[in-house]
């Protein structure tokens, strides 16, 4: 029998700071504390050197729970259809227009803090309804 093992979920983006509070917002994680010594990450950030300032960010369940979510700059914009999604999990157990007018409700709010709304997937009497999204980079996640 194997150990479960902790694990994080890496997104690359232009703007990791951006992206990560973005997040945090989404699932309710909250950011670390600026290093020791420094009282914003700003303040850290001005003593890195140029090519490794807001290189990075992280965001984490404050429950301990959830995997870390850690964001990194990469070079390169995104280019296609993400192979790996998140799915926000915000209409569990909810069936019909309850469940949409859940998914509804947390698109609006996610809307209004930079995501965009993809085209609504209507249950098909195999799947419930669900509604794809992307984050404030383009990255696609779904409201499920």
């Amino acid at each position: 029998m194997s150990t479960i093992k902790q694990f994080q979920v890496t997104f690359d983006c232009a703007d990791p700071e951006r992206v990560a509070r973005f997040w945090c917002e989404v699932l309710g994680y909250v950011a670390p504390a600026p290093p020791e010594g420094f009282a914003t990450w700003d303040e850290f950030n001005s003593t890195q050197p140029a090519e490794s300032r807001g290189a990075w960010f992280a965001c984490s369940d404050p429950s301990g729970v959830g995997p870390r979510l850690f964001f990194q700059r990469v070079p390169e914009g995104k280019a296609g259809k993400n192979r790996v999604h998140l799915d926000v999990r915000v209409g569990t157990g909810l069936v019909g227009e309850e469940r949409l007018a859940a998914l509804e409700a947390e698109c609006v709010r996610l809307v209004a803090l930079g995501a965009v709304r993809g085209e609504l997937l209507r249950a098909d009497g195999e799947n419930e309804s669900c509604q794809p999204m992307q984050d404030v980079e383009g990255n696609e996640f779904c409201l499920d």
